[in-house]
């Protein structure tokens, strides 16, 4: 599959051959936007996305089923599909903006009456109707969450949470449970830029454990990272996105700069930046492949990594830096 989408990136290293579960959320199907990023995203792996029954019990035992037929190596639930995502246990999962809560947001967000479905589906109904009794089926089943989890679960899932989601907000009750949940820049509603920027390096990750994978590492010193106006410096978000394909890519920022590193990284780097800063004043101690600092940083001298100073003759743009990784081809 060819894309012309200039957000969408195929990768087709990334879960290769393995089984991609989809989740889909309240009135929509198996057919979303969600789906056709996944396949055009993934072209080796193999992306399931069924119809969920209405009746939230029903949806239930059919997730279960699909799950003990098909061995799913990761399963990505979104909204309403994030809350019956995070009650399949012993996989590896993505929950993105998990509506917790359905029941309540149904009845704030007007879900409730005639409702018509937003995607087609594969028996050809197009609405279907919530009374009181349905919405009490979806408040029994949301209130099962969290039950059954175990410490193998809280390693193998992540929540992945918009800053702009104005639908729900359950990151603070995902996180009291989950140690991996995150803010990425999006709505409630994904779009292909929140999709590749936000999603796709959680389902690297978690490729890689699956793998044992161990990429080359690369530390980026946060000075190179901004100008005098703390705003980004040229290409960097661009190799940020290109690195992080071939590379372990770590942050690297003075002790005392915690707070407001963690602050500026979140805005302008997002998610690949999550659990991926280190502080230190000693930079030569680093154990690692590659260290981008600034010109004659202190305590980088004698580094055990191969240090590019950026600003330098070699490398005086960010766009430098790009044309000589992508020499190297991952090595």
């Amino acid at each position: 599959m060819v894309t012309e989408n200039p957000y969408i990136k195929q990768f087709p290293d990334l879960m290769a051959g393995k089984t991609v579960l989809y989740v889909h959320g309240f009135a929509s199907s198996g057919q979303s936007g969600t789906v056709r990023r996944l396949q055009e995203v993934l072209p080796q792996a193999r992306v399931i996305a069924p119809d969920l029954p209405v009746h939230p019990h029903e949806a239930q035992a059919l997730l279960n089923d699909v799950c003990q037929r098909e061995q799913p190596d990761l399963i990505i639930g979104t909204s309403m599909g994030g809350m019956y995502t995070e009650q399949l246990h012993n996989y590896d999962r993505i929950c993105v903006n998990a509506a917790l809560e359905i029941a309540e947001t149904m009845k704030a967000h007007g879900m409730t009456g005639t409702q018509q479905f937003q995607n087609p589906r594969l028996d050809g109904v197009q609405e279907f109707y919530v009374d009181k009794a349905l919405v009490k089926e979806y408040r029994e089943v949301s209130e099962q969450r969290f039950q059954g989890m175990t410490d193998d679960d809280r390693q193998r899932v992540y929540g992945l949470f918009g800053d702009e989601d104005d639908v729900v907000d359950t990151y603070d009750m995902f996180h009291e449970h989950y140690p991996q949940a995150i803010h990425f820049h999006g709505k409630h509603r994904m779009n292909d830029r929140s999709f590749m920027h936000s999603v796709v390096p959680v389902i690297r990750w978690i490729n890689d454990r699956q793998e044992q994978c161990e990429r080359p590492i690369i530390y980026i010193g946060i000075e190179t990272m901004m100008d005098d106006y703390r705003k980004p410096v040229s290409s960097v978000q661009k190799a940020v996105r290109l690195l992080i394909e071939h590379y372990q890519v770590l942050f690297v920022a003075p002790a005392e700069d915690t707070a407001t590193t963690e602050s500026w990284l979140t805005e302008h780097i997002g998610v690949p930046a999550w659990q991926h800063t280190i502080y230190t004043y000693r930079r030569n101690l680093l154990y690692g492949d590659y260290l981008i600092t600034a010109p004659k940083q202190e305590r980088s001298e004698g580094s055990l990594a191969t240090v590019l100073e950026y600003g330098s003759e070699t490398f005086k743009t960010w766009e430098d830096i790009i044309e000589y990784f992508s020499r190297l081809g991952g090595q």
